[in-house]
């Protein structure tokens, strides 16, 4: 917690900087509210992370209007073309912010908005790979495993396809079918899947991540 910290006072001083020295709607300014976002998520604020969410799309919506293609992310479909891949970016983020604050009907709802442009655009598999992932986790945390497993092993197929064996990307995700498994009963199974996330974990994070803390946590906890 006490990285997230001293990463928000970081991203909280860029911010205030940047509004004395740039325009209100330069590009910039979506950048550290995404930057701020990730913090919140990370420290359990999750009002607070959509909030700034809805900050930096708010932002690239005025940019995209204004010509900057390299910056255009929103999820207004009155700015993007109705099947822009970087607008299912933006659906899926917000989606996930409501699933961890125990709104499942609206995380469902923009997952699904996501998934929708994704399986009728070219995409970034990695991207398709990660609505999989939160569609599985909404559907986890709503005990319903076996649709959960189903985007589990669809966004493990695209990780596997696409990353190094030791990714840190890839122990998320077996982490999360571990716990999937461990709340079947499955704990052999389980076992396998968070052994594999701590092997990766030691080797790629540092010993006081929090990813790495709470896959040994699940590990010992089975």
């Amino acid at each position: 917690m006490g990285e997230y910290s001293k990463a928000l006072e970081y991203y909280e001083k860029s911010l205030k900087i940047r509004e004395k020295a740039l325009p209100p709607t330069h590009p910039n300014f979506g950048s550290s509210h995404l930057c701020l976002a990730a913090c919140y998520e990370k420290m359990g604020d999750y009002t607070a992370a959509l909030k700034a969410l809805q900050n930096a799309y708010k932002i690239q919506e005025k940019t995209f209007q204004e010509g900057n293609q390299a910056f255009a992310s929103t999820f207004n479909r009155k700015t993007l073309p109705e099947n822009h891949p970087n607008g299912a970016v933006a659906y899926s983020d917000i989606g996930d912010v409501h699933r961890l604050m125990g709104d499942y009907e609206r995380a469902m709802a923009f997952h699904q908005k996501a998934l929708n442009i994704q399986e009728k655009v070219k995409c970034n598999p990695l991207d398709c790979a990660t609505t999989y992932m939160n569609l599985g986790e909404t559907y986890r945390e709503m005990n319903d495993y076996t649709t959960a497993l189903t985007y589990y092993q669809k966004g493990l197929k695209i990780r596997e396809e696409k990353l190094a064996e030791t990714h840190p990307d890839l122990a998320v995700i077996y982490h999360s079918m571990s716990k999937l498994y461990f709340s079947t009963q499955k704990y052999s199974i389980a076992m396998k899947y968070v052994q594999q996330a701590v092997e990766i974990g030691q080797e790629k994070l540092f010993s006081t991540h929090p990813h790495l803390i709470e896959y040994r946590e699940t590990f010992e906890k089975i």
